[in-house]
């Protein structure tokens, strides 16, 4: 009893720390969020549409390197643990900062943005940390809790950048990059190995480290590979958000500034109680398969709502709808992990961030461009919530593929053997 209960708190101090990691590192991103633009703003002029040209291209170049390291990131820590790599993301993302902070010209920042898309695929090997040490029953729960860290960073992160904005542009990356720095310090003393050398991959696999070598490995186990395209099919249908959401929301229902970080607000709060409270008794009571379909489900219906909501009201009543999608992702993330063993969980975990990446790439252009479409005057009709009806038919596919290929089965013994950790 107690070995059992000894293996049980070193498990809970290690899921803490990954959950502060994320935390830390989503509120490092969430404080440059609002003073990124008007920083790239004055590098160019002082002109917004160039601006606005020029965020996008940082966005689509972030989402693109984030495609190539993600994999990369994932091999090494299946090769050498999650330890290092999580530490050296954490330390990278801090001196980015730094960088960031002192650019004085476009090419220099566009160089930190890159750094920053390296190091930040450590969010793929925290994956994998979590499916080293929790049980398979218990990673619905766990994911819930990094869901949960995410929106807590993307609540907080602009709120306190937006203030520190006031005072001097430059402010919020010093910020983050002290948080970073903090964060790479306190692992360095209290986080464990999830990862025992015998249980390591043999060597640094290169076919499977690159994003097209590891869609190959995903393809090798069917059922991962269908649960894959529900990824990719979901987080393509969740960049609506960023993409057009300020957008549609002021032409929609006059909304400014104040009403869309409130609502945003709303969204994040309903998010965060979704993936902290109700995802693991639910997926408890309705098993894994039932949550994510039911997931989608809602997401299905909260979109829908919103597509068609003529006032702001009725746009409200969608958002605690939409938010139980939340329990889908966790739901999912628990499926493919009970069908890999520990050798590979990196890999896999790395494949999947490619993906979420490759959806960062088009999907602002996919729903930006929907929403141009159905306002303009050459539109087939006047629709301006098009994209909204677009994610949805989105999610409504991820639903029909998830029907397929959501099977619960037992995990590989390799998957997890009680999570040993090196000290």
């Amino acid at each position: 009893m107690n070995a059992t209960n000894q293996t049980s708190g070193k498990r809970n101090a290690a899921l803490i720390f990954i959950f502060v990691t994320v935390l830390i590192d989503v509120l490092s991103f969430g404080v440059i969020i609002p003073v990124l633009p008007h920083l790239v703003q004055d590098f160019v002029g002082g002109s917004i549409s160039e601006a606005a040209i020029w965020v996008g291209i940082f966005g689509m170049v972030f989402a693109g390197v984030q495609f190539v390291s993600s994999p990369i990131q994932g091999a090494l820590s299946d090769r050498f643990g999650r330890r290092p790599v999580i530490l050296l993301s954490c330390l990278g993302l801090g001196l980015d900062f730094i960088f960031m902070a002192l650019a004085n010209s476009l090419p220099w920042l566009m160089i930190g943005r890159i750094i920053s898309g390296i190091a930040s695929a450590s969010f793929t090997t925290a994956n994998a940390y979590i499916a080293d040490i929790t049980p398979p029953e218990q990673r619905a729960k766990a994911f819930g809790m990094i869901g949960a860290a995410f929106g807590l960073g993307f609540i907080i992160g602009p709120l306190i950048g937006g203030q520190l904005g006031e005072i001097s542009l430059r402010l919020p990356f010093w910020f983050a990059a002290g948080l970073a720095l903090l964060n790479f310090l306190y692992g360095w003393f209290v986080l464990p190995e999830s990862l025992s050398k015998e249980k390591r991959a043999k060597r640094f696999d290169w076919s499977h480290a690159n994003p097209f070598g590891s869609m190959l490995l995903l393809k090798s186990y069917p059922q991962v590979f269908g649960l894959a395209a529900v990824v990719l099919l979901a987080n393509l249908a969740h960049y609506i958000y960023p993409s057009v959401f300020v957008l549609f929301a002021d032409y929609r229902y006059q909304w400014g500034p104040r009403e869309v970080a409130w609502v945003l607000a709303m969204v994040g709060v309903c998010s965060v109680i979704v993936q902290a409270g109700l995802i693991g008794p639910l997926v408890k009571r309705m098993g894994e398969r039932r949550a994510l379909l039911f997931g989608l489900a809602c997401g299905v219906t909260g979109f829908v709502i919103y597509g068609f909501a003529s006032v702001g009201w009725i746009f409200l009543i969608g958002i605690p709808i939409s938010a139980l999608w939340g329990l889908a992702g966790p739901a999912t993330q628990a499926l493919i992990t009970r069908q890999v063993g520990a050798d590979v969980q990196g890999r896999i975990q790395g494949a999947l961030m490619s993906l979420v990446s490759l959806a960062g790439v088009f999907g602002p252009m996919l729903f930006a461009g929907t929403f141009a479409l159905f306002i303009g005057q050459r539109a087939p009709t006047h629709l301006p919530g098009a994209p909204w009806l677009l994610a949805a038919g989105l999610l409504f596919g991820a639903l029909l593929v998830g029907w397929r290929y959501a099977r619960e089965r037992p995990a590989p013994a390799a998957a997890w053997s009680g999570a040993e950790q090196e000290p």
